[in-house]
This record gives C-alpha cells, sequence and structure tokens, in this order.
C-alpha cells in the first residue's frame, strides 16, 4: 500500500463497524480461504493428473511461466491500486492469485507426496500461529525488523537466481532454508503486527477498512505459503 501504517496512531478506533478483533479475525478467514483455494486447485490438478499431461504435452514449463508471470501482475496490481480497486475487485484478485498458485502447488504434491505435505502444512500452521499470536499480543514496536526481514527476503531471491545457473549452490540448500524460515516466521510477526496500524489508519472508512483486510490477508497468505515451501524444502533435504 501507498503508506508506512507504522507512521500512524494505533490508539485511534472508529466508534462503528468492527472491533479490532473482529477485523483481525476476519482478516484472518480471509487468508484461511486463501490457502483452501490453493489446497483445492492443488489437490484437484493432482488428483486429475493435469501435471502428467501437461508434462507429457511437453507445456508444463510454459504453463508454469505464465502463472508466474500472472501472480506476479496481481500482487503488484494489488499493492499498487489496492486504494483504488472496488472491494470486490480485490477479494476477486485475492481468490484468483490463490487458485493460480495452487497450480504451483500441484507440482510440490507430485514431488513430496499427500502425506509429507499435509505433515508440513500442519507444522506450518503451529509455527505460524506461535509467530501470529506474538506479533498480534506483544508491545514491541516490530517495524525495526523491516530492514532485516527485506535484506534476508532479497538474499533468498538472489540465491534463488543464482542456483538456477550455478548448479555447485545446492549444497547450500538446507542454510538456506533456515534462513528462509526465519524470515518469514518474522514477517508473520511483522504482518500480524500492521493489522492493527492498517485498522487504526482506515477504521474511519469501512470500504478502505475491507480493503486494507484482503490487502493484509495476501501478506499473510504469501508468509504462510513460503514459510511452508521452506519448511518443506529443509525436512526434505534432512530426510535425504
Amino acid at each position: 500500500m501507498s503508506f508506512d501504517p507504522y507512521e500512524f496512531d494505533r490508539g485511534y478506533a472508529s466508534s462503528q463497524g468492527d472491533t479490532l478483533g473482529q477485523y483481525t479475525a476476519k482478516t484472518f478467514l480471509w487468508m484461511v480461504l486463501g490457502l483452501l483455494v490453493t489446497f483445492g486447485v492443488a489437490v484437484g490438478c493432482w488428483i486429475t493428473d493435469a501435471i502428467y499431461y501437461l508434462a507429457y504435452a511437453r507445456m508444463l514449463n510454459a504453463v508454469q511461466l505464465i502463472v508466474l508471470v500472472s501472480t506476479l501482475i496481481i500482487s503488484f496490481t494489488m499493492v499498487r491500486r489496492i486504494e483504488k480497486m472496488a472491494v470486490g475487485t480485490a477479494i476477486g484478485l485475492f481468490v484468483l492469485f490463490s487458485a493460480l498458485f495452487g497450480f504451483t502447488m500441484s507440482i510440490y504434491l507430485l514431488v513430496y507426496g499427500l502425506t509429507a505435505v499435509v505433515l508440513c502444512f500442519l507444522l506450518t500452521a503451529v509455527y505460524f500461529g506461535a509467530l501470529a499470536a506474538y506479533g498480534f499480543l506483544t508491545k514491541r514496536d516490530l517495524s525495526s525488523l523491516r530492514t532485516i526481514l527485506f535484506s534476508g527476503l532479497i538474499f533468498l531471491i538472489i540465491f534463488g537466481l543464482l542456483s538456477m545457473f550455478i548448479p555447485g549452490l545446492d549444497m547450500f540448500d538446507r542454510v538456506v532454508c533456515l534462513i528462509g524460515i526465519a524470515v518469514f516466521l518474522g514477517y508473520t510477526a511483522y504482518d500480524t503486527q500492521k493489522i492493527k496500524a492498517y485498522y487504526s489508519f482506515y477504521s474511519a472508512s469501512p470500504d478502505m477498512l475491507a480493503k486494507a483486510s484482503i490487502f493484509s490477508a495476501l501478506q499473510l497468505y504469501l508468509d504462510f505459503v513460503n514459510l511452508f515451501l521452506y519448511l518443506l524444502r529443509f525436512l526434505s533435504n534432512k530426510k535425504r
């Protein structure tokens, strides 16, 4: 979004509409809906062998690229246009993003199997829930973590790109997975605390508050999914 919510007083709250607790609950329900859509699409693709068919037709890489570009466009649009788009549009983009990512998730089901994915999902939920609770309840201002977390995210992106061209970097994968887990655990607490900041800033505008809830749900959704993927990679590497 186009403002820094940490610059505003969190103590302000509207006398009308949802309380902070209700608003936070709705935000997490949107996140859970996104996860359900993602894993529903993933399981659907896995059961119907859609990935096999695409691989057999030599179209898997092309479809993956289309999905990747589409999700990047959607996330960029929501970041840049959230204040101007309608609430329904924000919801539609979030659900579409979740569905598209479900295709990518189906590849992980194919590689690791349903049991490993479900167990890792449950483990992710435990870690995510603990850090989300900390982010919501702590009195500490977590905005000081922003630079550290962003630096860690840039490192993960650069390493991911380099590993595509330098096969020898695979030997550092477990260390990178631990860094990824730490980064997205930190982002979970940070983004959860931002929910309160968005509520304080937008509580006088129900329409903007609803869109801020969807935007926060997208951030938490990405935190959960990335934490899940790094945990899955780490545990599979450890097993091997």
